[in-house]
């Protein structure tokens, strides 16, 4: 699998990444995957080449990060062999000082997910939101005493505005700290809202862009009902059936599964698709994507029944 730069940065991954949301502990959700039916899944993504591990705190309020520290120290040699992902702003527990970007919040949630994960550095700490309680120039702060204590190398943030995110990085490079090198954010071709301006940002201030949510929670496989048991415990993002006809077309045409398509175009955009698989063929549908090149008509036809819809998802 090919590694590409996030960003304007010296950070490598692999052109598809694994998002560990889905494994935790059943008895808080039914389709969290324990340790056990995760591992399979893991290993296929490391012998396929992907080298990103995406996770959070408050996925199955720190199981996730339990889970994925573990596999990754059993299936990698070397903790430099991959780059490990998460987050912090949810809250962790009932404390008024157990969630948010203060820096309270921030430095004990890095020591906690230290802890979790089993190392002794994050490779990317990514703003799960905006805070709109805390000061950014507090936030930007704190982060940056992360990477200079070496538990940080690099920052992210994920799902907030254009002006939030921008806002963000001017706090840090006015302070001459630490800046984020990636955003993370909801795309995939039924909702490309993220074309306003987040993205156009990304692009001109040299982030890299990491894509959740890549196939709509099951939408873009082209099943109907969703085809996840997550799909089906959840609201799901409003469908565009012309986006999934058109999907379902140019899939046919090349004779792969749509999820395949839907990979493939996101990864002619320049971003990181991160596949969150919970059966092995799922991650089998993403490791082939990354050796689907589409056309620009093939992509033209995909993008052209789009219509803009109200953004969301932006609170927390």
């Amino acid at each position: 699998m090919d590694h590409i730069r996030v960003g304007s940065s010296g950070l490598k991954v692999s052109a598809i990444g694994l998002g560990m949301m889905s494994y935790g502990d059943p008895a808080q959700a039914p389709w969290f995957l324990p340790e056990d039916r995760a591992e399979p899944i893991v290993r296929r993504a490391v012998e396929g080449g992907v080298t990103l591990f995406d996770t959070a705190d408050m996925y199955s309020s720190g199981v996730s990060e339990e889970i994925t520290g573990r596999l990754l120290r059993k299936l990698f040699a070397r903790r430099e062999e991959y780059v490990l992902a998460t987050k912090v702003c949810f809250p962790m527990g009932p404390g008024p000082n157990d969630r948010g970007l203060s820096r309270k919040h921030v430095l004990a949630s890095v020591d906690a997910s230290l802890r979790r994960l089993g190392t002794d550095h994050i490779d990317l700490y990514q703003v799960h939101r905006w805070d709109a309680e805390t000061p950014v120039e507090e936030t930007m702060a704190a982060l940056d005493d992360a990477v200079r204590a070496g538990k940080v190398r690099h920052l992210g943030a994920s799902l907030m505005y254009g002006w939030q995110l921008a806002k963000m990085q001017h706090a840090a490079r006015r302070a001459g700290g630490a800046r984020f090198v990636s955003m993370q954010t909801r795309y995939n071709l039924a909702y490309r809202e993220e074309e306003r301006e987040v993205i156009p940002y990304c692009a001109d201030a040299g982030l890299g862009v990491l894509a959740y949510s890549p196939l709509a929670r099951g939408l873009l496989t082209g099943r109907t009902g969703g085809g996840t048991v997550r799909a089906e415990h959840e609201a799901r993002a409003p469908e565009s059936e012309a986006v999934v006809e058109a999907l379902r077309a140019v899939a046919e045409g090349r004779g792969v599964p749509p999820a395949q398509v839907a990979l493939a175009w996101l990864l002619g955009k320049g971003s990181v698709p991160l596949v969150g698989a919970t059966k092995l063929h799922h991650l089998d549908d993403a490791l082939a994507a990354a050796e689907l090149g589409l056309t620009p008509d093939e992509s033209a036809a995909l993008e052209a029944p789009y219509r803009p819809r109200e953004p969301f998802g932006y609170a927390w």
